[in-house]
């Protein structure tokens, strides 16, 4: 299992939620103090409006097989400030010699996949269950979930999946067929992003690959804060153009 509830830590009742029961607030998630710090609910179901309003509210859903859904609001919070990113020379130079193209939204479906079956160092699961590949593959048919690919030859060779409301950027997961294919779908992201003026990208939850990318922590409340003024912007049309590479740049 990818994940055990240490349920004999102290802690709040867990709440379990209905089809129709709305999710907690964020700031309703377990501490530090408790087994299992960032954890607000279970249950409640994966639909569209349910994923619409989880992210809407800073939370998204993370369990294993066998487990009911599980929401989460970790504090702190893994943002890439996409004035960070660290585009390193190594990566440049990968581009330079493979040529990657960069689609967006024109493999959604291979992407989650790929995502699914990817190992993932330290685990011995994945948690994008086959009810969360059926969702987000849902909430990609409802414009609100997108795919990021590079694509060698013909070939996809790596991408990332991601949530958009407004101008907020949630990131989900990425996968590599060939070495830094993942890395270059999260540079066109960064690019795609800082050409629309999108300041940040949610990493979720805290890991060193991602801090070699330029990710940080911030705390929940600021989250919240920066997620709630720019889920309000005029959304932005999902496409990529190569200009965008520009913006890494400068």
């Amino acid at each position: 299992m990818l994940m055990r509830l240490t349920m004999e830590a102290d802690h709040p009742p867990l709440i379990y939620l209905g089809p129709d029961d709305p999710l907690p607030p964020a700031e309703a998630a377990w501490d530090h103090n408790c087994g299992v710090p960032g954890l607000l609910a279970a249950g409640g179901g994966l639909s569209v409006d349910r994923l619409r309003e989880a992210y809407s509210k800073g939370c998204f859903p993370w369990f294993s097989l066998g487990q009911p859904v599980l929401w989460w609001s970790p504090d702190p919070r893994m943002v890439l400030q996409t004035a960070n990113f660290k585009f390193h020379r190594s990566l440049r130079q990968w581009m330079k010699f493979y040529k990657p193209q960069i689609r967006i939204d024109t493999a959604f479906d291979e992407v989650i996949e790929h995502c699914a079956r990817a190992p993932r160092p330290g685990q011995n699961g994945t948690w994008i269950v086959p009810d969360m590949v059926h969702a987000y593959k849902a909430l990609h048919a409802a414009g609100l979930a997108h795919s990021v690919e590079t694509w060698i030859d013909g070939r996809l060779c790596g991408g990332l999946y991601c949530v958009c409301l407004g101008r907020a950027v949630f990131g989900e997961s990425m996968f590599s067929l060939v070495p830094n294919g993942s890395k270059i779908a999260l540079a066109s992201l960064v690019a795609f992003c800082k050409a629309h003026h999108i300041s940040a990208i949610d990493c979720q939850q805290n890991t060193s690959h991602l801090a070699s990318m330029g990710a940080g922590e911030v705390s929940r409340a600021d989250f919240l804060r920066h997620i709630k003024t720019v889920q309000a912007l005029p959304p932005v049309r999902w496409d990529f153009d190569p200009l965008y590479w520009s913006e890494l740049s400068t």
